[in-house]
């Protein structure tokens, strides 16, 4: 069934406008517009399934028949990608994964691609961006050589799900979501109803045959992923790749996942052959930490399910003219701030007019009021131009008062702390109790700021 629609257009440029105008809005030209009758096709989607009456009768299940729900997770080989989603991929399960242009969305993807190829897995990598030329240069660069991977340069999502179906994949990679289109919708790829209804498709086709789906989303200037939220509402699992352009750390983060933690994360190294992942980023964090310079203290960082040391830096020196400056880089630039009125009201640190940098090595970004104490410790050390006593650690977060409050998971910073080699912690008193016993950690308990900056030096 067809149904007629009026438009008009333009017989010098061909543009078409949806209501008549004396000037066309393409080619500025005057009394140019024409009206037509076009017919537009029923639609097939979801609009046809409403106008259709159903026969189908409801069913209800009680948790006990329901069946399926203890399969095994299928690894994709990348540990760390593994990490991040709790455990591996669930079979029929959509993952959404964002980042910035070159972040190494598509290199992480197509290693994952050889990773599972190996364990037998039939892969499928749909591209609406790369030819299947270009895809094999990059494969070629990263080693990638498996032959149950199979490559598709499609745009079309009825002909990228008729391929999932006929060639039985596993696991699937669409790269990326905004360059499909759906042909009923009338609307360009990337616009709101093709992004709702494609991955719609996607995700039935996927939850009908089992296969792991990943979706790569284009992020906007604020770094959200692009289209609307329900975008993220309608797959099980939201990672976000970061990292700084000019490190090669890269962090991969769950914001969602109905099968897992969303505190999981993942740590990559970009490398000339692609994503390696560390396994122990404390090691790659501190690899440059001098603990003779001062300016630096040394922070365990929860991340995730994990504990990881990295160094927050800071450099204090007289202004050289009359407003002093403030750089924040890995923290929050408000709060430093705070900190800043706190250690000049509660400690008696004389930092008026002092230009102050503040900096978390290795292009990592902390979240977490932790760092508050480590912070003001390493801006008190630049003050003075001493460093902490050797092998120190400090943590806790610091109130308007002056006080050290306590943090989550204490134990687990101090026994990654303990395996890396330091000797001394400065930790909020609230924090201390019901730790376990460390043989080579001595855990220094304070109430204060001003306490913890007496015990640092």
């Amino acid at each position: 069934m067809a149904k007629a629609r009026t438009v008009y257009v333009c017989r010098e440029c061909g543009a078409e406008s949806p209501r008549w105008t004396g000037r066309c809005n393409s080619c500025q030209e005057w009394d140019t517009l024409e009206e037509k009758t076009v017919s537009k096709t029923a639609p097939s989607g979801w609009g046809a399934r409403n106008q259709a009456p159903t026969a189908r009768r409801p069913i209800s299940l009680s948790l006990d028949e329901v069946e399926g729900a203890d399969t095994a997770r299928i690894p994709t080989g990348i540990e760390e990608l593994d990490r991040a989603l709790g455990g591996g991929c669930v079979r029929g399960g959509t993952i959404l994964i964002g980042g910035d242009p070159g972040i190494g969305k598509s290199t992480l993807l197509l290693q994952m691609c050889q990773t599972a190829g190996d364990a037998g897995l039939k892969t499928l990598y749909a591209s609406g961006e790369e030819s299947p030329a270009q895809i094999k240069l990059r494969a070629k660069r990263l080693g990638v050589a498996t032959q149950n991977l199979r490559l598709l340069a499609e745009t079309d999502v009825e002909l990228i799900a008729a391929s999932i179906a006929g060639e039985g994949a596993e696991l699937t990679v669409v790269d990326s979501i905004q360059t499909v289109f759906r042909p009923d919708v009338e609307s360009p790829p990337g616009s709101v109803s093709q992004l709702r209804e494609c991955a719609g498709r996607l995700i039935n086709v996927a939850k009908s045959s089992g296969s792991t789906l990943f979706l790569v989303g284009h992020v906007t200037k604020q770094g959200a992923i692009a289209g609307p939220k329900m975008l993220e509402h309608m797959v099980d699992t939201v990672l976000y790749f970061e990292g700084e352009q000019f490190h090669s750390l890269r962090v991969l983060r769950t914001r969602k996942n109905r099968f897992g933690s969303t505190d999981e994360v993942g740590v990559f190294e970009m490398t000339e052959k692609g994503l390696m992942p560390i396994a122990n980023p404390s090691e790659v964090f501190l690899s440059y930490h001098d603990e003779t310079r001062s300016g630096s203290v040394v922070l365990p960082t929860i991340e995730g399910s994990r504990a990881i040391l990295v160094e927050v830096q800071a450099l204090l020196s007289r202004g050289a003219y009359g407003m002093p400056e403030r750089k924040v880089s890995g923290m929050d630039y408000n709060r430093v701030c705070m900190l800043l009125a706190v250690l000049q009201r509660k400690t008696g640190s004389d930092i008026a007019g002092m230009d102050i940098f503040v900096n978390v090595a290795g292009g990592v970004r902390i979240r977490e009021p932790a760092s508050d104490a480590a912070a003001c410790l390493a801006m008190v050390s630049s003050l003075r131009e001493r460093p902490l006593k050797k092998m120190t650690i400090a943590f806790g977060e610091v109130g308007l008062a002056g006080e050290l409050r306590g943090v989550n998971r204490p134990a687990l910073r101090l026994r990654e702390a303990e395996k890396m080699g330091f000797k001394r912690a400065i930790i909020p008193t609230g924090a201390a109790r019901g730790l376990p016993q460390f043989k080579n950690l001595e855990i220094i308990p304070v109430s204060t700021l001003a306490d913890a900056i007496t015990e640092a030096f």
